[in-house]
């Protein structure tokens, strides 16, 4: 079974939506893990959104990537430019992608605005999900 990391700055909502979809497609194929380079709890807007989708992540934590210093994994996703740039060194054969996704948490505007963001947001990252499950992870 393939392990994968989803990697972002705070791990509370790209890489948390990220490791929803992720597991939502992979059918438990894969072992799916997500984590920040800092903590920031997981973003209730998140939980919200996915929800309207039909993914629960509403038991998902927040968790920094030092606790998982000890799992070999095959992929290592970062879906922001600063988790990129800050990345941790993964002994073995490492297969890392890419994608920086617009940070939902930073939205502004009145409520519906700031959840459309997040819907956005989430809309990207199912179909980058979904494609790297269909077309990458085989």
């Amino acid at each position: 079974m393939l392990k994968v990391l989803v990697l972002c700055t705070g791990n509370s909502c790209r890489s948390q939506i990220a490791e929803g979809y992720l597991r939502h497609f992979g059918k438990g194929d894969l072992e799916v893990y997500s984590a920040g380079i800092e903590t920031h709890g997981v973003n209730p807007r998140a939980i919200q959104v996915m929800k309207e989708d039909g993914v629960d992540i509403s038991r998902h934590t927040s968790n920094h990537v030092d606790e998982y210093g000890d799992i070999k994994f095959d992929w290592v996703i970062t879906v922001c430019d600063n988790a990129k740039e800050n990345c941790p060194y993964f002994p073995g054969d490492v297969k890392r992608l890419h994608h920086n996704f617009p940070d939902p948490a930073k939205a502004t505007g009145n409520e519906e605005q700031i959840l459309n963001s997040f819907r956005s947001t989430r809309d990207l990252i199912k179909e980058y999900s979904r494609d790297l499950v269909a077309n990458t992870f085989k």
